[in-house]
């Protein structure tokens, strides 16, 4: 590139080129493997769409149906077990958990 110390044009648009690709390579590389982690951190813990949040009352408060929707999505995920569906479950509706006394 150098000819008695000086570059010519074309020497200072290859350099520059050069440069250019090697840097757009280098964050094209960054993003991939970004892009990798976030798919495979994501197919890990069974990402899916975010869940809709629970209805609410005019109080403010989630009602009892979408408190149930909720427990009944986290079951189906296999998230909690059937002893802790039916507990929480009992527990929604008002009743105690676990058998009735004698």
């Amino acid at each position: 590139m150098y000819w008695n110390g000086h570059m010519g044009p074309w020497g200072w648009f290859a350099m520059s080129l050069t440069t250019l690709v090697f840097w757009a390579l280098i964050i094209a590389a960054a993003v991939f493997v970004a892009r990798s982690f976030k798919r495979d951190r994501a197919a890990a813990e069974g990402a899916a769409a975010p869940a809709a949040p629970a209805p609410r009352t005019a109080s403010g408060t989630a009602s009892a149906e979408g408190a149930e929707t909720l427990l009944a999505e986290r079951y189906a995920k296999g998230e909690i077990d059937d002893e802790e569906y039916a507990r929480r479950l009992a527990v929604l509706r008002g009743h105690a958990a676990g058998p009735a006394p004698p």
